[in-house]
C-alpha cells in the first residue's frame, strides 16, 4: 500500500508546533487519510481540539490523548515529544498534507479495485450492482481527489459577481437566463431553471407530477439541452408512452388500450422518431438511490451529456446508506435531499426533483396545498432553492378558481410556495383531460366575454 510515514509525523509535528499551521491543512485532510493508527489518533484528537477552538501544543495534545485513553496506543509523551521534535516549522505543511492525501487516495483506489475484482468474480452480484458500485468508487475518489479553496476576498469575489452577471447579460433570451422551462409564465418568475440550483415540484399522488415533469424535460430537450430523467416509480416505456401522446393528437384511451387507426399509428411513428432525436437519457432502475444518481450524472456530465436531473420521485429512493442503519424517516429525507441539493452544486446545474404532500391538504376547503403539506417538510424547505406546488382545483371540485376566478376545467397550477433568489406567485397552465398536453393557460374565450361585460 502505498503511504509516506515520514511526511504524516512530519505534519503533525507541525500542527503541534505552531497554531497556524491546522487551518491549513483541516479543510481537505481527514484522519482516515493517514496510514499509521497512531498518526490517525493523533490527528483526530488535534482535529477535534481545534474544532473546540482550543490551543494546540505538545501539552495539550497530550493531555487531550490521556483524557481519551488513547496516549499509551500513541507511544505515550515520548512519541508525542518526538513528533514534534522532527520538524522545525510548518513549512510546506500545505505540500506534505496533499501527498498524504494522494497515498490515501491511491489506497482506496487499489481497496475499492480489489472489492470490484471479487464481486464480479462473484456470480451471485448482478452486474448492475458491481457497474453501480464501481460508479459509487469512481464518484468517492473524484470527490476527494477535487479539492478547491472557496474563500475569496471582496475584491475577488465582485470581480466573479460582475463576470457572472455579464455571462447572464449575454446568455439572456427574452429574460431567460437558464433552463427554459416552456411555460411563459414559469420562464417570467425563474428566468429559467439555474444552475446549482434544487427544485422541488410536489402535489399528492395522481395529479400529474411525472406528466409535468416530462413536458418540462421534453421542452429542456427542444432546446439541445442534455437531460437525464431517472424515474424510480415508473418503466421507462410508460414514459415513453406519454411522450407520444403529449406530442400528438391521438386518442389516449385508444393508445393505451390498442385501438389506434393507421392514421393514428402512422403519427405515432412520425412523432417517436421526432423524439429519438431529443437529447435525453432515461433511467428506470427500480432501486435507485441518490448515490447511484449521482454516480451516473457524473459520468454523463464527463461525456458533456448532462445539463439538467429530474428525478421522480424523492420519496422511493433507496435512502439507506451503504452499509449503514437506516435512521428515522424525517432523517433519510433529509439526508437524501441534501445530496439532492450538493448533486446540484457539485454538478452546476438545475435539479428538479419531484416529491409527494401529505394528506393535509386533502381535509382543507378546496384542498390548495400549501408548503408545510410536504411530507417531511423541514429538510426538504430548507433544502431547495424554489418549491413549486402542484395544484388542479377541478380535481378537488371547484368549478371556479378562487384567486383568478379562472374555470377550473382544463386549468393547471403551480404555486411557487418557496423562491429563495426571487419572487413567489402562481403560474397557471392549461391541459388536457389526461394531462399528456401541457401548454400556456389562455381563458376560454366564453369566460373573457363575460369578463368584458
Amino acid at each position: 500500500m502505498p503511504y509516506a510515514i515520514e511526511l504524516e509525523e512530519a505534519v503533525i509535528g507541525a500542527i503541534m508546533l505552531e497554531t497556524k499551521a491546522i487551518p491549513l491543512v483541516c479543510q481537505f485532510l481527514r484522519p482516515e487519510m493517514f496510514y499509521n493508527e497512531q498518526n490517525q489518533l493523533i490527528y483526530t484528537a488535534v482535529e477535534k481540539m481545534f474544532n473546540d477552538g482550543r490551543n494546540i501544543d505538545i501539552l495539550t495534545v497530550t493531555e487531550e490523548l490521556g483524557r481519551r485513553g488513547e496516549l499509551d496506543k500513541v507511544g505515550g509523551p515520548y512519541n508525542i515529544t518526538r513528533l514534534s521534535s522532527r520538524v522545525a516549522s510548518s513549512a510546506h505543511i500545505e505540500t506534505h498534507a496533499l501527498i498524504i492525501k494522494d497515498k490515501y487516495l491511491r489506497r482506496e483506489l487499489i481497496k475499492g479495485s480489489s472489492k470490484l475484482l471479487a464481486m464480479a468474480e462473484d456470480l451471485t452480484f448482478d452486474t448492475e450492482e458491481v457497474l453501480c458500485t464501481a460508479r459509487e468508487l469512481l464518484a468517492h475518489i473524484e470527490n476527494d481527489a477535487a479539492w478547491e479553496q472557496h474563500i475569496r476576498n471582496m475584491e475577488t469575489l465582485m470581480d466573479d459577481t460582475i463576470a457572472m452577471a455579464d455571462r447572464r447579460r449575454n446568455t439572456s433570451v427574452n429574460g431567460v437566463t437558464g433552463v427554459p422551462t416552456g411555460l411563459t409564465d414559469l420562464d417570467r418568475l425563474t428566468a429559467g431553471w439555474q444552475k446549482g440550483d434544487l427544485v422541488v415540484i410536489a402535489a399528492r399522488p395522481s395529479i400529474g407530477k411525472t406528466m409535468l415533469a416530462l413536458f418540462l424535460a421534453r421542452m429542456a430537450a427542444k432546446t439541445g439541452v442534455n437531460v437525464l430523467f431517472c424515474s424510480i416509480e415508473m418503466q421507462g416505456e410508460k414514459l415513453g408512452d406519454r411522450c407520444i401522446l403529449g406530442e400528438s393528437n391521438i386518442n389516449a384511451y385508444a393508445w393505451r388500450a390498442g385501438l389506434t387507426n393507421e392514421k393514428e399509428w402512422t403519427e405515432a411513428r412520425t412523432v417517436a422518431g421526432e423524439l429519438a432525436q431529443l437529447p435525453i437519457m432515461v433511467d428506470d432502475s427500480p432501486s435507485m438511490s441518490m448515490d447511484y444518481i449521482r454516480a451516473e450524472a457524473r459520468m454523463l456530465k464527463t461525456k458533456g451529456k448532462c445539463d439538467i436531473v429530474f428525478i421522480d420521485y424523492l420519496q422511493l429512493s433507496d435512502m439507506k446508506p451503504a452499509g449503514k442503519e437506516l435512521h428515522n424517516r424525517e432523517q433519510d429525507v433529509s439526508i437524501a435531499t441534501r445530496k439532492a441539493k450538493m448533486l446540484a452544486k457539485e454538478l452546476n446545474c438545475p435539479v428538479i426533483l419531484l416529491s409527494q404532500l401529505n394528506r393535509e391538504s386533502e381535509n382543507r376547503p378546496g384542498k390548495r396545498p400549501q408548503l408545510a403539506d410536504l411530507r417531511e417538510s423541514g429538510a426538504i424547505e430548507q433544502d431547495a432553492d424554489i418549491v413549486l406546488l402542484l395544484y388542479r382545483p377541478a380535481m378537488a371540485g371547484l368549478a371556479t378558481e378562487k384567486e383568478s376566478g379562472y374555470p377550473t376545467e382544463g386549468l393547471g397550477m403551480l404555486i411557487a410556495a418557496k423562491h429563495r433568489n426571487g419572487e413567489t406567485g402562481t403560474v397557471y397552465f392549461e391541459h388536457n383531460k389526461s394531462m399528456t398536453k401541457i401548454g400556456d393557460y389562455v381563458p376560454p374565450e366564453g369566460w373573457m366575454k363575460k369578463q368584458a361585460k
